[in-house]
């Protein structure tokens, strides 16, 4: 065996509370990659709910990679919750029609940071609120009720309102041979017969099967 089947909506049987996020997603602009779970009591099915205020018009993607952890009540807020910012008023009259559709603003008018991105093995505890355009790095750990508004670092440890970094997980060095091993794309089965290694920072024995394949 090698691992669960990612295309499993609950690969816990009998924990119905935790699921792998991309076999519950039917918005085309968010991209989850395998192995990749929600953990929430209310059913895994929620997650969806949690991305608010993305709307088609705004073009931006919540893109998240492989074997990530989110905890219940992680929220991503997008782009379209932007109002135009350069004019005296903020308040979105145009929504609301009845004449006042004429200050419509042209997207260009909008705030836009990007796409939202959460690169892989990232664990997001509970509560988080992830800002639009942040881009969170591979093996990053976001703390508990964290308000994450600016990009995390690779292997680094953040957290508060505004999130800010309490440490680096490993040192520079580290990180950087990490990120070119990239485990996380490794063929199941290599995964598999290596998890030892990579749950027990054996950094030396990864950088040799990498070399090997």
């Amino acid at each position: 065996m090698f691992g669960p089947n990612p295309d499993e909506k609950h690969p816990m049987k009998g924990f119905p509370q935790v699921g792998f996020i991309k076999n519950f997603i039917s918005s085309p602009n968010i991209v989850v990659g395998d192995y990749t779970y929600y953990d929430d009591p209310d059913g895994p099915e929620n997650f969806e709910k949690n991305v608010l205020y993305h709307y088609p018009f705004a073009g931006d993607k919540l893109i998240i990679g492989k074997f990530c952890a989110i905890a219940k009540n992680v929220k991503f807020i997008m782009n379209g919750a932007n109002h135009k910012i350069s004019g005296i008023s903020t308040y979105p009259f145009q929504i609301f029609g009845n004449g006042w559709e004429k200050v419509i603003p042209s997207l260009d008018d909008l705030p836009f940071k990007g796409d939202t991105i959460i690169e892989n093995d990232v664990w997001i505890g509970y509560d988080a609120l992830i800002m639009p355009g942040v881009k969170i790095g591979s093996g990053a750990i976001i703390a508990t009720r964290s308000v994450v508004t600016s990009n995390v670092a690779p292997y680094s440890i953040v957290g508060g309102n505004p999130a800010k970094e309490i440490r680096k997980r490993f040192s520079e060095e580290t990180i950087a041979k990490l990120l070119q091993i990239a485990w996380w794309e490794w063929p199941k089965e290599v995964i598999t017969e290596n998890l030892k290694s990579i749950v027990n920072n054996k950094i030396e024995d990864l950088e040799a099967i990498k070399v090997n394949l």
